[in-house]
């Protein structure tokens, strides 16, 4: 989990195997096929800052107005729903680690399509250890290695922390996931180098009420980051 990732170039005389597409199940080379990232992935108007679908595209959204948040952008997929949801559940819960290129390499076109300057550095929003045990993997971090391969960014999983353990946030309201969530990241004091004066890239696989990454946010500019950009698969509409 630890240092910055470094991953061998695939040989070319090694081609993935053919496969069936999650949602359509027609024979593909990718988890996902191309038809239908197109199909389920279109650009629709976001707020440039928390990433809220919107009817028309704006640098911020009125919430992001009044309130900005931490972060600089939000880069999403799509919004949480068919197939992304499905999909989404299958790598998180269900040990479906398969699924990560895929779902990573929809997170990269989308980065590709905003435009923006690649990140100095790409961190996944991190498991506290008791999670990351019962899970096996960090789902972040999965798709956070894969796409900053892609981008040619360095990642590290080792400069932000989740020290404890804070209770479920999908069980609980707006406010109380805010409260749930102080105090519950830090930056190790001797990493704090790698993050001293760089625009940062923070990835995980969903953003719900956002209260997660303003947290991590917040903690990664109070260890130095110029800016945090917040990269996710997929973002949860507001009803």
């Amino acid at each position: 989990m630890g240092g910055q990732y470094i991953e061998p170039m695939p040989s070319p005389h090694f081609l993935p195997l053919p496969s069936q597409c999650e949602v359509c199940r027609q024979w593909d080379r990718a988890a996902l096929c191309s038809h239908c990232i197109t199909r389920f992935a279109q650009a629709v108007p976001r707020c440039g800052r928390c990433g809220l679908r919107m009817g028309l595209a704006a640098q911020a959204c009125g919430s992001c107005q009044r309130e900005p948040p931490p972060f600089e952008s939000c880069c999403s997929v799509a919004d949480y729903s068919f197939p992304w949801d499905r999909l989404i559940v299958a790598f998180k819960f269900e040990g479906r680690l398969e699924l990560a290129t895929a779902l990573a390499s929809a997170l990269h076109g989308a980065v590709q399509s905003q435009g923006r300057p690649a990140p100095g550095l790409v961190l996944p929003v991190p498991l506290s250890p008791q999670r990351l045990a019962e899970r096996g993997y960090n789902q972040a971090w999965e798709l956070a290695r894969r796409v900053a391969r892609a981008t040619g960014t360095p990642a590290r999983a080792d400069v932000l922390l989740r020290p404890g353990e804070t209770a479920h946030q999908a069980e609980l309201s707006r406010a109380q996931r805010q409260t749930n969530l102080r105090r519950a990241f830090m930056v190790d004091p001797r990493l704090r180098p790698a993050l001293a004066g760089r625009s940062v890239a923070l990835v995980d696989d969903v953003m719900t009420t956002g209260a997660t990454v303003r947290e991590a946010a917040t903690v990664l500019l109070r260890a130095g980051a110029a800016a945090v950009h917040v990269w996710v698969v997929a973002r949860t509409p507001d009803h």
